[in-house]
């Protein structure tokens, strides 16, 4: 059974940082492309940016040069670095999982930014 399991958000000023990491199990983590959506109140869920099996980048313009993706494939986690952070990063975050087929997604954890 797979399983991600968001944490790390929470309530930060404008300019601010958080980490967010997503820890996995069930999956062969190492083989998996991991990703990061969001999704504010009122708004669809949203790409923000993902990491491939090789550690391949890729981000939202909206978030190119303030967040950065990585993964430790020793522990099954992906983090999400957010620095300079804005009242529009906020949103639930959720992390996200491919491996061939199978797609899973996370329960999700809260980011709130205030001005």
């Amino acid at each position: 059974q797979v399983q991600l399991v968001e944490s790390g958000g929470g309530l930060v000023q404008a300019g601010g940082s958080l980490r967010l990491s997503c820890a996995a199990s069930g999956i062969i983590f190492r083989r998996s492309a991991m990703a990061w959506y969001r999704q504010a109140p009122g708004k669809q869920r949203e790409y923000v940016t993902a990491i491939t099996s090789a550690g391949i980048t890729n981000y939202a313009d909206s978030v190119k040069g303030r967040f950065t993706i990585s993964r430790d494939n020793a522990k099954n986690t992906v983090y999400l670095q957010m620095n300079s952070l804005k009242p529009e990063d906020t949103a639930v975050y959720y992390c996200n999982s491919e491996y061939g087929s199978m797609v899973s997604w996370g329960q999700g954890t809260q980011v709130t930014v205030s001005s």
